[in-house]
């Protein structure tokens, strides 16, 4: 008994299988046409934007936009001291107190 005889009485012998058909790359192509017929659905136009800049331009935190904008003028000039980020002077706890409300009636 021959070696590969041997093995062949062991292990079963694997053989290559002829080319795939295109079959599989027809289907793909049928599967990325129909995302294309569904209609799409519009998202609804995002009011925070609108909002926000509505109560910076307010009594109450007008104020506030314009001192954070002066140190970030500074800043970005270079004026400031080494590491100053107006961090103290970010005025969203105002912007955002203003637009919650006004935000969450909306969405109901």
């Amino acid at each position: 008994m021959s070696l590969s005889a041997l093995f062949s009485s062991v292990f079963s012998v694997v053989h290559a299988d002829a080319p795939e058909d295109k079959e599989p790359q027809d289907a793909q192509e049928e599967a990325k046409e129909e995302p294309q017929e569904e209609e799409e659905e519009e998202e609804p136009e995002d009011i925070l934007p609108a909002l926000q800049e509505e109560c910076q331009e307010s009594a109450k935190c007008a104020p506030l936009t314009k001192h954070f904008a002066h140190c970030e003028e500074k800043v970005n000039a270079g004026e400031g001291f080494k590491g100053e980020d107006c961090v103290e002077e970010f005025l969203m706890h105002c912007v955002n107190g203003c637009v919650a409300p006004k935000l969450f009636a909306k969405l109901k």
